[in-house]
């Protein structure tokens, strides 16, 4: 086996995740929605079973990157067509099974099944965990690996007026309690630099909570397009490169999708996190920050960080539950622009366990009507 893996690109990990599909994801019919071990094949591992399928993908993420592997480790086969994904060959993904129960057995057996221990506790992105320490980390430089549950600062500026400063900084509580809507145009790729044969990036905004984000690719049509949509209730994932193509997210994913529909109205930020704290002063890109931290739409864990010069937002981050650890998303925002009176950040990086993709918008358009199909069920992916 080999002893150094890198992690692979997004649309490779989100085509090696799971088994072909069983049935497709549960339609927008109020019916209860299907878990992993129904819609998927040879699903044996019982804390992954009764999973949404979102969150099954999102573990297959978790621990693909703590052990910085890709599909190949456990999955034999080469290429999507070639991939055996029900085999149980492979020692490393009966390893993983093995390790997946043993996880959950530490967590119940000492924490009173509190989340303490995950793959990353040990694997930390290689394959066989380090059981020695290493003399010049000792006396090196102290880890820096920021907490998770952020711990609050007693001293720190009150989350509401860093809340407020943000808001003033956008534009005011007034101007942006009249913008009910918003089409931002540009160009989607891995960074923030512009590439030939990228994506052309679409978003579309309404008040109070719904929002779809769609990536075309005029110079590989047949590569179909990629959506990411929520209509205020119900959301959705398109991907072409992709074992479902396009499925409906009902787990932690469709909360991700919620908040990240809300927040696109940032004037209702206070109304849509709770239980708010102020944690202790850090840097992003260089930039000394406030960090708050709170909840979101069914209490999911949610982390940002505001520039203290500015004002501004330049970085969300939130938490996704798994029994194998939590399902990081990062959003980092940059080139804040006036439009109409409002600020609108024009370059954005969304980051997730299996890549990212940057975004730069050429222009924004405010409160303009909008098709409500635009933020339905997606057409279906073209696979390749």
């Amino acid at each position: 086996m080999q002893k150094n893996f890198v992690l692979i690109s997004a649309a490779w990990l989100t085509l090696c995740i799971a088994a072909p599909p069983a049935g497709r994801a549960q339609e927008a019919n109020g019916a209860k929605p299907k878990t992993a071990g129904e819609v998927f094949k040879n699903v044996t591992t019982s804390s992954l079973k009764g999973l949404t399928v979102d969150d099954f993908i999102g573990a297959m993420g978790v621990m693909a990157g703590a052990l910085a592997y890709d599909c190949s480790n456990c999955h034999p086969g080469a290429g999507f067509d070639g991939v055996n994904w029900v085999v149980d060959s492979m020692p490393t993904k009966v390893m993983a099974r093995r390790m997946i129960e043993m996880v959950a057995t530490i967590n119940k057996s000492n924490f009173g099944g509190a989340q303490m221990v995950t793959c990353w506790t040990c694997h930390r992105g290689q394959e066989k965990p380090a059981t020695e320490l290493q003399l010049d980390k000792l006396y090196g430089p102290p880890n820096d690996e920021p907490e998770t549950v952020v711990p609050r600062d007693p001293r720190g500026m009150p989350a509401d007026q860093i809340l407020d400063k943000y808001i003033s900084a956008l534009g005011g509580a007034e101007a942006l309690s009249k913008l009910t809507s918003f089409i931002a145009t540009g160009t989607q790729n891995g960074g923030y630099e512009r590439v030939s044969g990228g994506g052309k990036a679409s978003i579309y905004a309404k008040f109070p909570d719904q929002r779809t984000v769609l990536v075309s690719f005029p110079e590989a049509a047949q590569r179909g397009n990629q959506t990411r949509a929520y209509d205020g209730k119900v959301g959705w994932i398109n991907t072409p490169r992709s074992v479902l193509g396009e499925y409906q997210v009902t787990g932690t994913e469709l909360d991700g999708e919620r908040l990240e529909a809300e927040l696109a109205f940032p004037g209702q930020i206070k109304q849509v996190l709770t239980n708010l704290r102020t944690g202790y002063d850090d840097t992003v890109n260089g930039k000394a920050v406030h960090v708050v931290q709170g909840a979101g739409p069914r209490g999911m864990l949610v982390t940002l960080y505001f520039d203290k010069q500015t004002g501004y937002l330049v970085r969300l981050i939130r938490y996704g539950k798994t029994p194998v650890g939590r399902i990081s998303t990062q959003v980092d925002y940059d080139d804040y622009r006036d439009v109409n009176g409002i600020k609108f950040p024009f370059k954005f990086m969304f980051s997730w366990l299996d890549g990212r993709d940057g975004f730069q918008l050429d222009e924004v358009k405010t409160n303009v009507p909008i098709d409500p199909a635009v933020f339905g069920r997606p057409r279906k992916a073209v696979k390749n």
